[in-house]
Order: C-alpha cells, then structure tokens, then sequence
C-alpha cells in the first residue's frame, strides 16, 4: 500500500479542532516541523498535545502555542518556552508534567494494547498523591489539580499505577522510510519519534529520504509500517532545515 501524500497540507488537512496529538522530537532534534507548519496553517485550534516538550518560542510546537492553537499539554520538559510558562501560569493552558521515562512508557504502552502498568516512578511525590496544578486560574490559585493514584506494592516496592496514552492523531519524523510506512530513525530523533508514532490512531511521518519497498535493510527498521498510515516526503531544503536550541561552539 503506498501511503505517500502529496504534500503535509494534505496529510494534516482532516485534523479537526480538539484533536489529542502525539508529537515526536526530543527538544528541537527530530522535531515534525514541516508537519505543525501545515498544522499551524490549517487551522485547528483545541488541540491536545503529548510530547515531551513544547518546543521553543517560535520553533515547532512553540508554532502552535504562541497562536494559542493548544489547549492542554502532556509533557515532561517545558524549561525552554517562556510563552508556555506565561500561558500556564495565567491559567491559559492545561498542563500535566509526567516523569520522562514514564511518558515515554505510557505512549510505548498505548501503542502495543496495554491499558495501564505500574511502575516505581513518582511514588511517594504527588505524582502519586495527586495535588499537582494541571490548571491556574487568572488570580494565580489552583484550578484544577491531578487526582491521586493508586499505588501497589510489588515484592516490597511501592509502585504506582499508570494509564497508557493513546491519540486521535500522531506527527513524527524520521531520516528514512519507505512508501509502506517502515521508518528507520537517526540518532537522538529516535527519541519518542517511534513511541509517539505507536501512540497515534493516525500517524503522519514526514520522511528525509523516501525510498522504494525493499531497500530498507528489515533489520534496521526501527518501527513498521503498521504503525504508519500517511507518508509526507521533505525536499531537501527541508530536510535540511534543523536548529539547535542552545549552540555551544568552542572560542
């Protein structure tokens, strides 16, 4: 099955308003930024964000927020973002902060059928015992907390239960793939790139070098096409197109 569209316009065109999404990248590196340009294009508004972080002021999901297309984001990285702080902190924006490793388990697990599973993360902070602000109101107090978790000891260790994430859509890069949808992913772009893709109902991969069924070695495919059911392919200006988000050269 070719799962090539023609360009990120169309792949993103049926994402309605509300969407939940599961983005991929891991700070700038292996972000889907051709895909949330169409995004921003577009037009949906409402959405519903899983990633790891929200990008930067004015570069990938930082696209989305600034135009205040995001309503609630699933994250476990905001540090690098002042207009996210601004819009959490004024109660603009829904936020629930997740340990790293236990987001990318909970999009891992969504993906494979896993409803829940435990694990010791968290326990004995209020990522168990509920009480973190996912909502402010304008007059800075609390509108909105996480509940508390259930938690079960297992051997003599106190873990917590946690739920896996599924989303209506799913946006992620990768350095090769083929019209199938099998992606092979490079270096840290690796990184939630595959989980997020797993995660989605519909996942679009925007792809650096597109190539033909068959010349992808299997033993080097990182996610399958299962996984995948629309394929952007980027000309090489975009391909190209990569920032760092704080670059440290020697004097």
């Amino acid at each position: 099955m070719d799962k090539v569209r023609a360009s990120a316009a169309e792949a993103v065109a049926d994402i309605p308003d509300g969407a939940s999404l599961a983005v991929g990248g891991f700070g700038l590196s292996g972000i889907p930024d051709v895909l949330i340009q169409a995004l921003h294009a577009q037009g949906a508004t409402g959405l519903r964000v899983v990633s790891n972080n929200c990008g930067v002021d004015g570069r990938g999901l930082g696209v989305l927020l600034s135009a205040t297309r995001i309503t609630r984001v699933t994250g476990s990285y905001v540090g690098e973002n002042k207009e996210f702080a601004r819009q959490y902190l004024s109660g603009e924006l829904e936020v629930e902060l997740v340990p790293q490793g236990t987001l990318a388990e909970r999009l891992r697990a969504g993906g494979a059928g896993i409803p829940a599973f435990y694990t010791p993360a968290g326990v004995g902070t209020q990522v168990a015992r509920g009480g973190l602000p996912w909502r402010y109101a304008a007059d800075g107090t609390v509108a909105l907390a996480s509940p508390p978790k259930e938690t079960r000891d297992f051997a003599g260790r106190a873990c917590v239960l946690e739920h896996g994430i599924t989303t209506d859509f799913a946006l992620v890069r990768a350095w090769r793939g083929d019209r199938h949808g099998n992606l092979v992913f490079r270096k840290s772009a690796a990184n939630f790139n595959p989980l997020a893709a797993m995660a989605g109902r519909v996942t679009v991969a925007e792809v650096e070098q597109l190539v033909e069924p068959g010349e992808l070695n299997p033993d080097q495919v990182h996610l399958p096409g299962v996984f995948v059911q629309r394929i952007v392919a980027l000309s090489p200006a975009q391909a190209a197109d990569k920032h760092i988000e704080k670059r440290t050269v020697r004097a």
